[in-house]
C-alpha cells in the first residue's frame, strides 16, 4: 500500500493554524478568570484584602489616643467705647486698650504674647437716619503660659479696661506635645497591626511585612467657649482639666 506525504509547504501552514488555535483557546481563558476576579469587594470597612495569583495585600486603619493636661490659655480681650465723635471715641478706646496691656505686662505677660487683632469704627444713628455717635473696639489676642497666675492675669486686665472690656474666644491648649504625639502614634501602629493579624487569621493567610504607613489628616484641636468678664481681686477660676490627642494610620500588610 503506498503512503502519500503532503509537501512541507502544507505541512507548515496546519501546524500554524493549530498553533494560533491554542492560543485564542488561552487568551479566552484568561480573560474570562480575569474578569472573575476583579468583581471582589473590600472585606470590611476597616480593612481591605487584594490578592493576585503571586501575593495579597491587607490595608487597615488604626488610631491611637493619649491624654494630657493643658499648659496654655489664649483670650481675645476688646475695649468698646462710644463717643459724639470719632476722634474722641477712639481716644478712649485707645486708652482702654493700654490700660489692659499695661495690666497684662504687669503681670508678667510677656509682649511677644500680646498682639493686636482688630479694629472697628462704626456710626451709630437714629430712627432718622441722622449719625448720633461713634463706637470703636479695639481687641487684642493675649497667651497666658502660666496657669496658675492666668486667673489673676485675666482678673488685673478686666480691672484695668472696666466696664468696656470684653473677653471671648478663650482656648486651653497642649504646647509640648511631642512625647505625647509619639506615644499616641506607637499605640495607632500597634492598633492597626492588631486588626490587620485577626483579618489574616481569619482568612487562612499569614500576615506578611509593612509595604507602605500614611498618617490620616488629624481633626481641629478643640476650642473652648467664652469667658466671663466680671473678674474678682482673687481672678477669675481657672480649670485645665485634660485634652486628647489622636493619631491615626493607614498601613498596608503584603500576605
Amino acid at each position: 500500500m503506498a503512503i502519500s506525504t503532503p509537501p512541507p509547504r502544507y505541512l507548515a501552514a496546519a501546524t500554524g493554524v493549530a498553533a494560533a488555535a491554542l492560543l485564542i483557546g488561552a487568551f479566552t481563558i484568561g480573560t474570562h478568570e480575569g474578569s472573575s476576579a476583579s468583581n471582589g469587594t473590600p472585606a470590611a470597612n476597616a480593612a481591605t484584602l487584594t490578592s493576585s495569583q503571586t501575593s495579597g495585600r491587607i490595608t487597615v486603619t488604626g488610631s491611637g489616643t493619649v491624654t494630657g493636661v493643658p499648659n496654655q490659655l489664649t483670650l481675645s480681650m476688646s475695649v468698646q467705647v462710644t463717643g459724639y465723635d470719632v476722634t474722641s471715641a477712639l481716644t478712649k478706646a485707645n486708652q482702654g486698650v493700654r490700660n489692659v496691656t499695661t495690666a497684662l505686662r504687669d503681670r508678667g505677660v510677656a509682649a511677644a504674647d500680646i498682639q493686636t487683632s482688630d479694629l472697628n469704627i462704626s456710626p451709630n444713628y437714629n430712627n432718622n437716619g441722622e449719625i448720633t455717635s461713634y463706637s470703636v473696639t479695639e481687641s487684642l489676642t493675649a497667651t497666658l503660659n502660666h496657669l496658675k497666675v492666668a486667673g489673676a492675669q485675666i482678673a488685673a486686665a478686666v480691672r484695668a479696661g472696666g466696664n468696656a472690656v470684653t473677653v471671648d474666644n478663650v482656648a486651653l491648649n497642649l504646647t509640648s506635645t511631642g512625647p505625647l504625639m509619639a506615644a499616641a502614634r506607637a499605640r495607632a501602629v500597634a492598633n492597626a497591626h492588631a486588626q490587620a493579624e485577626q483579618f489574616a487569621r481569619a482568612l487562612g493567610e499569614p500576615l506578611g511585612p509593612v509595604i507602605s504607613v500614611s498618617p490620616v489628616q488629624q481633626p481641629a484641636p478643640v476650642q473652648f467657649g467664652g469667658l466671663n468678664a466680671a473678674a474678682s481681686s482673687r481672678g477669675v477660676p481657672v480649670s485645665p482639666g485634660t485634652q486628647q490627642l489622636s493619631v491615626s494610620v493607614t498601613v498596608v500588610y503584603a500576605t
